[in-house]
């Protein structure tokens, strides 16, 4: 990997064009200093001082085949070349062949495909299909979750991103889901957390009335909110819990989806299938907006003869698809799912516990393939979050320290509230996975100076 020659000035321009006229997301616009970035390749970026970045975030945990892949961006130039774009009712080859190859991977009877530009708008229209093929209006999802930041899907999201733009939407309810460390339910271990975490979901149904609810959506593994990976049965028993009542199940899996737990969908962990499944990000690696869902068989009836109330311009763009296509057949080729599974199995997750047992702010460690969390903690015996729920200023300065700690080492981290998330891309090798985990034992004295 060559880096190019540093660029100061060149660098400066970046950030003065930005500052001048970019309005950046989720961010109060005068307190930010954005990176300007020169380059990426693999599992690296770099910026116009020619400092090198290890990513760890894979960006916003979209980048799973990494940056700038040569197969994905041949076959994006080679699409633009042929074809650069054409309205959703037509077909075209690399709208149908990415639906194709799409299908061919989700579980179950998962075979049609409506494609959107994110996956906000796959969650939007999942549940629109819900809604429609119930005749039913209430959507559950749980609190600890994110699932885009667009009307319905902010409201269904349970962080606290979702409190400025709520604006009490009616049908949407809130529940817990299972989550053993900090047990919403008193549980000592992962059957007692699967069996009251479920009790309480259906006595919510219960109270809200069976016939009113259309859908329960769940992140498969729970993403920005923790990496949460349900227990064993789990899932199995909010799908029937789903059929009892006639509810439509939704997993998304727009950020655990295409190899980033080790398997093609997580889903896949526990044989579970649901009724529709959102999808974007991996789907990609996020090199052209492209997001879906994936519509079981039942539902694809439901609308056989009636028209779906939905649409977008830019639904099958043919640059997205044709990425699609190349980034699901490259992984395939390159056994890209295998290797999450095997650097999570043999690097990450007995690196990240060795850590553990050296870092005393390390609380809990959970993950699957290349989708991992380090729970902060100031005490690990009362499990008292490094810093407040949703904290800001003052209250967050030691997670804004390890941050920034991190940045200056070279390794660009995912954070989110008290946790450090390990994400980096899928295809990541073992050097570079052990060279992250190596910067990540030297900023945790951060986080440990802050322990009681």
């Amino acid at each position: 990997m060559s880096i190019p020659t540093a660029d100061p000035a060149a660098g400066l321009a970046v950030k003065a064009a930005d500052r001048a006229h970019v309005f950046h997301s989720w961010s109060a616009q005068a307190l930010i200093d954005p990176l300007a970035v020169a380059g990426a390749e693999g599992s690296y970026f770099w910026d116009y001082e020619g400092n090198r970045y290890l990513d760890f975030s894979s960006q916003l945990v979209n980048t799973n085949i990494g940056h700038q892949h040569p197969k994905v961006v041949a076959a994006i130039q080679e699409q633009a070349a042929k074809l650069c774009t054409l309205a959703p009712g037509f077909a075209v080859e690399s709208r149908g062949e990415a639906a194709r190859l799409i299908a061919e991977r989700t579980p179950g009877d998962l075979d049609k495909v409506f494609f959107t530009n994110g996956g906000a708008e796959a969650v939007e229209n999942a549940i629109r299909m819900a809604r429609l093929h119930t005749g039913r209006q209430k959507i559950f999802s749980t609190y600890r979750s994110y699932h885009g930041a667009t009307g319905q899907a902010i409201a269904l999201t349970g962080d606290p991103r979702r409190w400025p733009s709520e604006t009490g939407t009616s049908g949407i309810v809130h529940f817990w889901g299972p989550h053993l460390y900090r047990s919403a339910f008193h549980a000592e271990n992962e059957a007692q957390e699967c069996e009251r975490a479920l009790a309480h979901l259906e006595q919510t149904i219960a109270f809200e009335g069976p016939q009113t609810v259309a859908a329960i959506i769940l992140e498969t593994v729970v993403g920005t909110a923790g990496i949460l990976v349900p227990p064993p049965g789990y899932l199995a028993g909010v799908r029937e819990i789903c059929d009892r009542y006639g509810i439509v199940f939704i997993l998304d899996e727009v950020m655990a989806g295409f190899g980033r737990t080790g398997e093609w969908f997580a889903a896949d962990h526990w044989g579970v299938v649901p009724d529709l499944l959102t999808f974007a990000k991996g789907v990609n690696s996020g090199y052209v907006p492209l997001g879906g869902v994936a519509i079981g068989a039942e539902i694809a009836a439901t609308f056989a003869e009636r028209p779906f109330p939905g649409g977008l311009t830019y639904s099958g763009h043919p640059l997205a698809c044709a990425s699609a296509v190349a980034t699901i057949n490259a992984m395939a080729e390159e056994g890209i799912v295998e290797n999450a599974k095997l650097i999570g199995e043999t690097v990450l997750g007995p690196g990240l516990r060795e850590l553990a047992e050296r870092h005393p702010s390390i609380g809990d460690v959970r993950g699957l393939g290349v989708f991992w969390a380090l729970d902060l903690v100031r005490d690990r015996t009362t499990r008292e979050p490094l810093v407040p729920y949703n904290a800001s200023g003052a209250a967050n300065a030691p997670m804004a320290e390890l941050t920034a700690a991190s940045k200056k080492a070279g390794l660009w981290p995912f954070i989110n509230m008290n946790r450090f998330h390990v994400v980096p891309p899928c295809n990541v090798t073992e050097a570079d996975a052990k060279a992250g985990l190596a910067l990540l034992d030297e900023v945790l004295t951060v986080a440990d100076a802050h322990v009681k």
